[in-house]
């Protein structure tokens, strides 16, 4: 404490002594707490939901039209998806009789009816499932959220169009307002929360806030949160709605885009080689120089055309002729923009290789990145999982047993819902050798059979049933199983035969040859 804060603050007000103690303290041990003219303090203080409150219809519309005018920010929503969701996150039912062994007609009805609603899962029929979650997982990366209602049950405006009454209403964003705020009600960005924090009701508009087709109506509806599928990215705690992947990286690639578009047009011109005729002095000109055009007595305009291997034989005394030196393309260009892709790529947890398209370097590396975005994708899967999935095969689980479109005698309802889902299997860089691996794990016990197919990205059931069918062709046909070729001669020696073995056709020698005898 300094003398001023000991004499003369100290004895007007301790407390304030003692907090001007503290803050030099804190500003001693935390230089970047420390604010000068080159560092400014950020005092944003506001929860989630207000920085968000002004800031999330401006992110989505700015990733919006990147998506839509830049091909490496629809590129990057491209790796995000295929490495998150894939071909699909498929359910496989688990579902367990009272005697705790799994009901496997019960799973194999519950199979035969997911194959046949998945064809036509949602209220407008344009979309089957597997295509929709990619569509909703693009929409979460992109604008930050996704929305669902699940429709369970019969409904006089609807026809299922499947033997189980179950469909989906998918919802952008923008269904839900951001702007419908209610403290009376505990109505937060069109969210109806309890004192909890946790969603009851959703508010969403009848029809899409930006339709220009005359059916734009400002009419809400509100949707029990027990029927809304809420799918979104969120850092803060407390955030009841989601903000872009591009959020923190919109400014760069706005800025790698505008380069791009710059070296662009500076190629164009480059390659539109131009040359222009360099004059003399005026007193190197005598009149008459120049021919006159007898239609209309000035004089004519020289015209030269470039070709290739073409001669000046025109010019008059004086003259030369100079050309247009282009540095373009730029050679620096290349690792600057290559580096702005980095951290780009940084800034939404995808592969630089995979954003870039370039694949270039070592084994071990290449293998080093895969291992590390792996472990970015598999957390937003399973975000997939909990948050969307599980919850459509719920819904999906509540109607077939409305309907009574499969027979649940003798089943535990307590894991009526129970199923694994199937994630994107991690690509291989080296076949032989992941391969390899994985049979190590299962030969030593450290896995199973059903856990590596499925991290293949495969139906244990499924897989099983075809190897079963090809066994049974290959009997057909003649052929051997797989791994039960034709045996080889051994290389190996054979056994040695021990003494009272080795001993016996001796001794039958002998007694053969005394007979003869």
């Amino acid at each position: 404490m300094s003398w001023v804060d000991r004499i003369i603050i100290q004895a007007i007000s301790p407390a304030w002594a003692l907090k001007r103690a503290r803050a030099r303290l804190a500003y001693n041990y935390y230089e970047a707490a420390e604010t000068n003219r080159l560092r400014r303090e950020k005092r944003d203080r506001r929860s989630a939901n207000a920085q968000n409150r002004g800031a999330i219809d401006t992110l989505r519309s700015q990733a919006r039209h990147l998506e839509q005018n830049f091909d490496i920010a629809s590129g990057v929503l491209d790796v995000l998806v295929n490495n998150t969701v894939g071909t699909g996150i498929v359910p496989e039912p688990q579902v367990r009789m009272k005697g705790g062994e799994p009901a496997e007609e019960f799973n194999r009805k519950l199979s035969l009816l997911w194959d046949e609603w998945i064809h036509s899962p949602e209220v407008t029929r344009q979309f089957d499932y597997y295509s929709l979650q990619r569509l909703l997982a693009r929409t979460m990366f992109r604008d930050g959220e996704v929305f669902s209602q699940r429709i369970v049950g019969r409904i006089a405006t609807l026809d299922h169009n499947t033997a189980v009454p179950y469909s989906l209403e998918a919802l952008e964003p923008d269904f839900v307002p951001l702007d419908m705020n209610d403290p009376a009600t505990n109505v937060v960005q069109g969210v109806r929360l309890n004192a909890w924090g946790q969603p009851l009701a959703y508010r969403v508009y009848k029809s899409h806030p930006g339709d220009d087709s005359g059916r734009l109506s400002v009419d809400t509806k509100e949707i029990p949160a027990a029927r809304m599928v809420h799918v979104k990215l969120a850092k803060r705690l407390h955030q009841v709605r989601g903000v872009s992947v591009f959020a923190s990286v919109l400014n760069r690639f706005d800025d790698i885009k505008e380069i791009d578009e710059s070296e662009r047009v500076a190629a164009r011109v480059a390659a539109a080689m131009a040359a222009y005729i360099k004059k003399g002095t005026p007193d190197l000109y005598e009149p008459g120089d120049h021919p006159v055009d007898p239609s209309t007595g000035q004089r004519a305009l020289r015209s030269m055309e470039m070709v290739p291997g073409m001669i000046f034989d025109d010019l008059m005394p004086g003259e030369e002729i100079g050309s247009i030196n282009s540095n373009r393309p730029n050679n620096a260009l290349i690792p600057f923009r290559d580096a702005q892709l980095r951290s780009g790529a940084a800034g939404v947890g995808a592969s630089y290789s995979s954003i870039s398209k370039n694949y270039n370097g070592t084994f071990s590396s290449q293998r080093q990145e895969l291992v590390e975005s792996y472990g970015s994708y598999r957390p937003v899967s399973g975000h997939l999982v909990f948050r969307l999935c599980q919850p459509v095969w719920d819904g999906f689980i509540e109607a077939v047993l409305i309907s009574g479109a499969a027979d649940a005698k003798g089943i535990d309802m307590a894991t009526v819902y129970d199923a694994s889902h199937t994630l994107p299997a991690m690509p291989w860089i080296d076949p032989a050798k992941e391969a390899d691996a994985l049979a190590t794990a299962e030969d030593r016990g450290w896995t199973s059979r059903q856990r590596i197919i499925r991290l293949r990205g495969d139906n244990p059931d499924q897989v099983n049933k075809e190897i079963e069918r090809d066994n049974a062709d290959r009997e057909q046909l003649g052929m051997s199983r797989p791994g039960q070729g034709t045996p080889q001669p051994s290389s190996e020696p054979p056994p040695e035969p021990d003494d009272d073995e080795a001993a016996k056709p001796a001794a039958r020698a002998r007694k053969s040859h005394r007979r003869s005898k």
